[in-house]
């Protein structure tokens, strides 16, 4: 599928999926016609890709990463630096700490969705 489609496909602009093989986090391949041409599960991956970002990931941690997304690799990659074990932890704690935000509001609009309902039902 070419990146047209992939964007399509994912919700993501047309420079991203560009933006993320020029990052090393994807790699499409290029026929003969030059174009770029993207194996079965791109999306998915685009997808994975977009989520991580939008949890606030640096591109070069999620480079890191993607080859645990769908359990480990064989073989697992090298890791490409000693900060890098820091930084995933650090990244996961922020994650952590997001989580436990989003948490905390979705059940407040859960608590503020049942007060409105059941208002609404008591003037019926």
């Amino acid at each position: 599928m070419g990146t047209g489609e992939l964007s399509r496909l994912t919700g993501v602009s047309v420079r991203a999926p560009r933006y993320y093989e020029e990052k090393g986090l994807i790699r499409p391949v290029r026929p003969g016609n030059g174009y770029r041409d993207s194996c079965e599960g791109a999306d998915e991956v685009v997808r994975q890709i977009r989520g991580l970002i939008d949890c606030g990931l640096p591109t070069r941690i999620i480079r890191g990463i993607l080859p645990y997304l769908d359990g480990p690799a064989d073989p697992l990659p090298p890791v490409p630096c000693a900060q890098m074990p820091a930084q995933v932890a650090a990244e996961r704690e922020q994650l952590d700490r997001r989580i436990h935000c989003l948490v905390r509001n979705r059940n407040a609009l859960d608590d503020c969705l049942k007060a409105v309902r059941g208002a609404a039902g008591n003037r019926a």
